[in-house]
């Protein structure tokens, strides 16, 4: 075992990372690996093959199913026999008939779907703490939500603390914890992410591990680019670009107790620990590779462009337009603007029914000349902290589209120069994101 010199890492573990025996295995290999690897996060069982079925779904699917006043003993053997084969597979002499009793108990009593739903982090906490000889932390004892169910940050961060500082080694589950009532409550879906960033900040971790099945963040998404180059360190403020248009691997809001503590985070892969991953940090030095860290889009928007002679000089205006559509629940994404022109870049789906309403609003508020509406648009977003010392990277992206013969339909820069956003039509979406990785990335390699 390799002496951590009194490192403390929090390493947290995905679905995939502990679906079967085998990979319950390869985890413990990776945490026996390192003494410094002494708070364990782990996730529910996630799926085993392709057509698998999630625990966490399945659980969902039980309190369904008692909603629905139909038996769940069938589907609850289902569940069982998924941990009993993981338990066999181990070697260990654990049994959860208890466990599996009491979740039927609490869900005939009328427990809610984040009780049913939290049960697959909770049990999975339970056989990786028995394998591994960690010690057990029933994480609803230590992460706490007001009644609103909004995060209480500070008892959250008090009872971890508290908590953990007599346990060297211990299993936390991910995902859930309970109301200001007792009531079991969990994140949104991928919140153990969350949990894992909570303890990290709580015990001032060295550094905090996100194992997973990818071995970090990929420049572009693999389903458009085969093979994607990895990131190999990344900013929060990129990795928010990225995250904020869809880049998925980390849940948002695992970024905010690290990031005020300092604490960088490593995605790793379970199936290749000997590959370094993505590493998110606040600053570095390190140059990137490429001048773009990353590219990632959404489908799906449309643009409402305003024009009106002397806009610039008619106070007040822009407030005026932006507070139509907030009279009508709508936000924006984005609000590129010339001198007599204003462009509100909206989610499709939320605006087409309130369309007419925003444009008669538009009209009684500031009277203009003209409303156009473009809909079908994808935004992309070009993020890296090396465009600021690149010249021509925005001429660049631009060749990159006009060689594909992609038509730009709309350009936002940030005034921090970490981000370009293009905005192409829905059609032209993987053609663009193409194009830009070649110029970018597939042209330097």
């Amino acid at each position: 075992m390799e002496k951590g010199n009194y490192m403390k890492k929090v390493v947290k573990f995905g679905g995939s990372s502990l679906a079967s025996p085998e990979q319950f295995k390869k985890v413990a290999d990776i945490i026996k690996g390192e003494d410094s690897r002494r708070y364990v996060i782990p996730s529910a069982p996630g799926k085993r093959y392709a057509d698998d079925t999630k625990v966490t779904d399945m659980l969902y699917q039980c309190h369904e199913l008692k909603e629905n006043g139909k038996d769940i003993k069938p589907l609850l053997e289902k569940i069982k026999s998924r941990y009993n084969e993981i338990i066999k597979g181990l070697g260990l002499k654990l049994s959860l008939e208890e466990e599996f009793a009491e979740i039927h108990r609490q869900l005939d009593a009328g427990a809610g779907s984040d009780y049913a739903a939290s049960r697959g982090e909770y049990l999975n906490g339970m056989v990786l703490a028995d394998y591994l000889g960690f010690e057990f932390v029933d994480a609803a004892e230590v992460i706490i939500f007001h009644m609103d169910g909004t995060l209480d940050v500070d008892k959250t961060n008090e009872l971890l603390k508290d908590c953990l500082k007599s346990r060297e080694y211990a299993v936390i589950p991910g995902f859930y914890g309970k109301l200001e009532d007792g009531t079991i409550h969990t994140f949104s879906r991928g919140g153990s992410d969350i949990t894992g960033s909570l303890v990290a900040r709580a015990i001032h971790a060295d550094m905090y591990e996100n194992w997973t099945d990818v071995s970090g963040f990929l420049v572009a998404d693999p389903r458009i680019i085969s093979n994607p180059e990895i990131i190999e360190a990344i900013t929060y403020r990129e990795l928010r670009e990225l995250s904020y248009m869809g880049a998925g691997v980390l849940h948002e809001e695992a970024i905010f107790p690290v990031r005020r503590e300092g604490i960088p985070i490593n995605i790793r892969n379970t199936n290749a620990p000997e590959e370094k991953g993505t590493l998110i940090v606040e600053s570095t030095c390190r140059k990137p590779r490429y001048t773009i860290t990353g590219i990632a889009g959404k489908k799906g928007f449309a643009a409402i462009n305003v024009d009106k002679d002397m806009m610039n000089s008619e106070i007040g205006f822009g407030r005026k337009v932006l507070g139509v559509f907030e009279d009508n629940g709508l936000s924006f994404e984005h609000m590129p603007s010339g001198i007599d022109t204003m462009t509100i870049v909206v989610q499709q789906s939320e605006f087409v029914e309130k369309e007419q309403q925003v444009i008669a609003g538009i009209h009684r508020a500031v009277h203009p000349d003209i409303i156009e509406m473009e809909s079908d648009l994808a935004l992309i977003a070009v993020v890296g902290r090396g465009m600021k010392a690149t010249r021509g990277t925005v001429g660049r992206i631009f060749s990159a589209l006009a060689h594909a013969r992609v038509n730009v339909k709309m350009i936002d820069q940030g005034s921090s120069e970490l981000n370009v956003i293009v905005g192409v039509k829905n059609s032209d979406f993987e053609t663009a994101i193409r194009a830009i990785y070649d110029i970018f990335v597939t042209a330097q390699l």
